[in-house]
């Protein structure tokens, strides 16, 4: 009796390169169908290499999805992001280049500067095309960014929608090798529980608090502990000034208890359990732009 015959297996990493704020884990999340990177309308609001993993049928593509390159190299911090975001660009199969539908900014540039000095396949991915009413003005926009570099493709795409992601999709799994899976097929990310947390405090920091604030805060998670009734977690956020720390535990804490509050709900939806959430403010003066402090808040992780 002849042995079926089967495919073999298809594996590839991608990059998802761009400034802040266009869109790179809105997209991720997408492409996944689940909320696994943090997402809001301020830059900076992804700090760390983060792995996204779909794998389907005899295929696994394996997304990296890096902090923003950006101008703004003042701190260690900054700089550390912009050094993240680089290195996703080795040993990888294949790159997206997530720019905004008619905006080109002097950040995009810089990202395409550290593009030309790598010989890899690029897709210029561009994003937001939902928000243009005057569709005549794309082909213009993508004929002047073809002089700039030649691009081995070019998709147009809503992320937050949805719209032509299947279509990046197909194009994406072209560029897949033969190769063995790298992760079990149910693994969709390379980030543990703890990690999950502690940007999902992060997150709604994020989008509660205008100005500095944002900025200046890290949250670190010191007791996680799994019971079969709840998850308990409780975690520091740290800042770097007591103002910073005032502001964002507000008046008679209610600033706090709001974060913590739509904090825990978030986690509950995403692991579908009860979440007990405690929460603490405290002040370590320039974190940010200290080595050692951005090692033991995680940030400069070990690779």
């Amino acid at each position: 009796m002849n042995e079926p015959i089967t495919s073999p297996t298809r594996c590839g990493f991608i990059s998802i390169l761009g400034r802040p704020n266009v869109g790179k884990s809105t997209l991720l999340n997408q492409i996944l169908g689940k909320k696994i990177s943090i997402t809001s309308n301020k830059p900076q609001t992804t700090r760390h290499q983060l792995l996204g993993i779909k794998t389907k049928e005899n295929t696994q593509m394996v997304y990296i999805d890096t902090p923003g390159i950006h101008q703004q190299t003042k701190t260690k911090m900054n700089q550390h992001l912009n050094k993240v975001a680089r290195h996703s660009l080795i040993d990888v199969n294949l790159v997206l280049f997530l720019i905004e539908s008619l905006k080109w900014t002097d950040e995009d540039e810089l990202v395409l500067s550290f593009l030309k000095k790598v010989e890899k396949p690029v897709v210029l991915v561009i994003n937001k095309v939902d928000k243009v009413n005057e569709k005549t003005r794309l082909l213009p926009f993508i004929q002047r960014l073809a002089e700039k570099y030649k691009f081995d493709e070019v998709i147009l795409i809503s992320a937050i929608s949805g719209k032509n992601v299947d279509r990046l999709e197909k194009c994406i799994d072209s560029y897949l090798p033969e190769d063995h899976f790298y992760f079990p097929p149910a693994q969709i990310s390379n980030r543990d529980l703890a990690f999950q947390a502690s940007e999902i405090i992060r997150e709604k920091i994020m989008r509660s608090l205008e100005r500095e604030v944002p900025y200046s805060a890290m949250v670190q998670i010191e007791k996680l502990d799994e019971t079969e009734k709840f998850i308990e977690i409780c975690a520091v956020i740290w800042v770097e000034r007591e103002g910073q720390k005032a502001i964002l535990i507000g008046k008679q804490g209610n600033q706090l208890k709001e974060i913590g509050t739509h904090a825990r709900q978030d986690m509950e939806a995403h692991l579908g359990q009860k979440v007990v959430l405690r929460l603490w403010v405290k002040v370590k003066k320039g974190w940010s732009d200290d080595a050692s402090s951005l090692k033991e808040l995680g940030i400069i992780e070990d690779r």
